[in-house]
């Protein structure tokens, strides 16, 4: 299994529960079933809690699920998938000790292979972009952006330059989804609420722009709520710039298409995602997007043995209702014009239902399609604010804020992560937030090597 994230993990989960006897026995020696997860990090991130670890609101080891104690019957393998040969049934991998001694890539045989990397930032050719741009899919990258904002308003207090001031107190962001509005608005809360504790640094001061080439932010959730969210962050004098694009930030300047120029520190760039790298690596069937063309069985279409769902997965959406029918692809299944959204509502859903088809595949048994009609959108728009549509409802301010956390706190793997996030929260309504900057975290020998360098002097000098 390519990938440790919902779709790897979670099917890994109901596979380990669904093949308990077959896994036993492979255990005893007796033949029997492995099943092999390989993915870039030990752990699953639980990517719509990473703007409230960004602000502080939630522990960031607690926004991650550790694979081995969640997987405990499944052999976990820390490593970067770079090639999939299925004419041989091969996949090549780079793992921890690549490189070491000799070592080369590892090549992991299977009989049947499930590949779910997931996506991964889609960036354009923007000047300046790659030096300066910041990402917001990983844990890493969420905790080194609070590092980074609390570090810009220690940079504006204690500077006498006006210009330098200016840039580190304008924070841009670009891309209106999920990931860059909820971001944004946590994070300006977390820093108009820092601002108390500096004695020269006013919450007016700051400069926020949220940067978006259509014509509306959160689509997901509709068009009337989009405005809302719109409205809703303006009156807290967020700068929402609509159909705009980001031109250039070479120098660490943001121009933008409207033709305005705004000196900062801090870009964050969510302005898409695209499909793991690793599928340009493979001899199996793609669509136009990059991703690989799936049946509604979840099947590779046209390929046997090969399994595919989330956000690599291009899978027909059978609960759209606008969806016509066309003629009969990969095994058998007519193909609808839609696919489904690459969201983590479908990636959970996905899981399971191609844990199941496995199994059945496994067994002789009937395979099933994937059909799932999405529940609804709920979105966080900063403490106490959000906007929600669910089964038809429209929600918005703070029942749509309450909704989103219960949602996703439900959907939260294991009962120790969801009480300790439920805990965090308790207390956060208690005590006041945590406005502490760790950004030495991301370079932790920079001391120690300060600290040898200086005593490399002769000896007797």
């Amino acid at each position: 299994m390519v990938g440790g994230g919902y779709v790897g993990m979670y099917t890994a989960l109901r596979l380990q529960r669904r093949l308990k006897k077959e896994l036993r026995r492979a255990r005893d020696g007796n033949g029997g079933v492995e099943i092999t997860v390989l993915g870039p990090e030990p752990y699953m991130t639980y990517q719509p809690f990473l703007p409230e670890a960004a602000a502080g609101s939630i522990s960031p080891r607690h926004v991650v699920v550790p694979l081995r104690r969640v997987l405990p019957h499944c052999r976990v393998l820390v490593g970067e998938a770079k090639a999939v040969d299925h004419a041989r049934r091969v996949v090549t991998a780079e793992t921890p000790a690549t490189g070491e001694a000799g070592a080369g890539p590892v090549e992991l045989p299977y009989d049947e292979l499930v590949l779910a990397p997931g996506s991964v930032s889609r960036a354009l050719p923007v000047p300046g972009l790659a030096d300066h741009g910041i990402g917001f899919k990983t844990i890493e990258e969420a905790i080194g952006l609070r590092n980074h904002v609390l570090e810009q308003l220690d940079i504006a207090s204690s500077t006498r330059d006006p210009g330098i001031r200016a840039a580190a107190l304008t924070f841009v962001f670009v891309g209106g989804g999920y990931a860059g509005v909820e971001a944004l608005a946590e994070l300006e809360d977390m820093a108009r609420y820092a601002c108390r504790y500096y004695h020269n640094i006013r919450p007016r001061d700051q400069k926020w722009i949220l940067v978006e080439a259509a014509d509306r932010i959160l689509p997901e959730v509709g068009g009337a709520l989009g405005r809302y969210a719109v409205r809703e962050l303006r009156g807290r004098n967020i700068d929402v710039r609509l159909r705009t694009r980001l031109e250039s930030c070479a120098n660490r300047v943001a121009v933008l298409s409207d033709g305005s120029r705004h000196p900062c520190r801090t870009l964050v760039w969510t302005a898409g995602v695209k499909p793991h790298p690793v599928l340009a690596a493979t001899d199996l069937p793609r669509d136009d997007r990059g991703r690989l063309r799936c049946t509604a069985r979840l099947r590779v279409e046209g390929t046997e043995h090969v399994w595919a769902a989330g956000d690599a997965a291009a899978v027909p959406d059978l609960a759209a209702e606008d969806a016509p029918r066309t003629g009969g692809v990969g095994d058998g299944e007519g193909e609808p014009a839609r696919m489904c959204a690459p969201n983590a509502q479908h990636a959970l859903r996905q899981a399971r239902v191609l844990a199941d088809n496995l199994v059945a595949s496994l067994r002789g048994e009937e395979l099933g399609e994937y059909r799932h009609a999405l529940a609804g959108s709920v979105a966080s728009l900063g403490l106490h604010k959000g906007v929600a549509h669910v089964y038809g409802r429209k929600l918005k301010g703070y029942p749509a804020w309450w909704l989103h956390r219960m949602y996703h706190l439900n959907r939260m793997p294991t009962a120790n992560r969801k009480t300790r996030i439920l805990a965090e929260w308790t207390l956060a309504g208690l005590f006041k937030r945590e406005i502490v900057s760790l950004g030495s975290l991301e370079h932790p020998r920079a001391e120690f090597e300060l600290a040898a360098g200086t005593d490399r002097r002769p000896r007797g000098s």
